[in-house]
């Protein structure tokens, strides 16, 4: 019986308590992400860089392997960031020859995140867009990140955060 109560103990230690009950303990921090296509940019790995800066801060990488079906990269804020809106800039260069592919800029309003409830620790503000090569920062929404582009119909819409 002791070590129940001991082993019942240790999970209510490990995981908190909340009013609306235990609290699980997933992190979550507060930023805004791109999303992109490698293949929309190109045939050739790392065809582009992408730039992204959210309120100063900036992030970039390369466009990564065309036969992937997504890659992304974001810019962390600080925690109580808050909804915004927050000024977000994308640039996608050419990696051959220093050509601007994509410049686009949009104001992110950020959503309020609680990984683990309503109650519990994190509160992290989030925002996405995705990186299309005619259209600049566009909505996630459709997006479906497990198929390469070609294999499926994709939904247009916007959303919150993307316009």
């Amino acid at each position: 019986m002791r070590r129940i109560v001991m082993a019942l103990g240790a999970v209510a230690a490990l995981t908190g308590c909340a009013p609306d009950g235990p609290c699980t303990l997933s992190d979550m921090e507060s930023g805004v992400a791109v999303l992109w296509r490698p293949a929309d940019f190109g045939r050739q790995r790392d065809a582009v860089t992408v730039r992204l800066c959210v309120d100063g801060s900036c992030a970039e990488g390369p466009s990564g392997d065309p036969g992937d079906p997504f890659r992304s990269l974001s810019v962390r804020l600080p925690d109580d960031v808050g909804a915004g809106p927050l000024p977000v800039r994308l640039t996608v260069t050419s990696r051959k020859d220093g050509r601007v592919v994509v410049r686009d800029s949009r104001r992110a309003r950020l959503a309020e995140e609680h990984p683990n409830g309503r109650s519990c620790p994190p509160t992290a503000w989030t925002a996405a867009f995705r990186a299309h090569p005619e259209k600049g920062l566009t909505s996630t929404k459709g997006m479906d990140l497990r198929k390469t582009p070609g294999t499926s119909r994709e939904r247009r819409g916007g959303g919150p955060s993307g316009g």
